[in-house]
């Protein structure tokens, strides 16, 4: 059976998709790639137990990593996570086992409505950001065999959240319960590149900037 889902499907409904980072961070995405926090490590030189900490707790705070030959890169933090109710929601896994698939990869919004609600939650809105615009056809012809999607925001769990996480949090493409998902809102939250993705500038449409308190460029 065809699944209902594909990446012609993805590319048509969302020709753009959203990513949001820290300003400053472009000139390392340029050169090394948008990198999941695992691949950032990598190319930082992080290891021991910084790294597991890293990757598998927590992040209360921003953490900048700087490297001589290699420039400024930036981890967020992960504020909007209620560790409470994520231990309450999982299924399947434990909260260091969810924490190590969300480093594992990139994520990005279909929609820019949700990049305005987290550039502007509380944490963030006070500081200036940058928007990068991807080509969804572009991305998918080089990762659609790698793509994973969420049907909720994988990186915010808040104190009234009821939807369970895990075993899988992310699916892919041919196994995205898209026929259940396609009358919701959104049908798809996040779509996620395991590693990272390579070559951003030809894939970019438009960088935009954020100024602080502000919800446009």
């Amino acid at each position: 059976m065809t699944p209902s889902l594909s990446t012609h499907v993805i590319e048509q409904r969302w020709p753009r998709l959203y990513h949001l980072t820290e300003i400053g961070s472009w000139p390392s995405i340029e050169r090394h790639g948008l990198l999941s926090t695992a691949a950032l490590l990598d190319v930082y030189g992080v290891v021991g137990a910084e790294r597991e900490r890293l990757l598998s707790q927590r992040r209360p705070e921003m953490r900048r990593l700087e490297r001589s030959g290699v420039g400024t890169a930036w981890l967020r933090d992960n504020k909007p996570m209620n560790e409470t109710v994520l231990r309450r929601t999982l299924v399947g896994m434990d909260a260091r086992e969810y924490y190590r698939a969300l480093n594992q990869r990139v994520f990005f919004f279909l929609d820019e409505s949700p990049l305005s609600r987290l550039r502007n939650a509380p944490p963030y809105r006070d500081r200036a950001h940058e928007v990068l615009v991807l080509d969804t056809a572009a991305l998918l012809s080089r990762y659609g065999h790698i793509v994973e999607l969420s049907p909720y925001n994988s990186g915010a769990v808040h104190p009234g959240a009821k939807v369970e996480r895990g075993p899988r949090p992310f699916l892919p493409i041919n196994e995205y319960p898209w026929e259940e998902r396609r009358g919701k809102r959104p049908p798809i939250a996040e779509l996620t590149v395991p590693g990272g993705v390579q070559d951003v500038s030809s894939l970019l449409i438009e960088r935009k900037t954020l100024q602080p308190g502000t919800g446009g460029s």
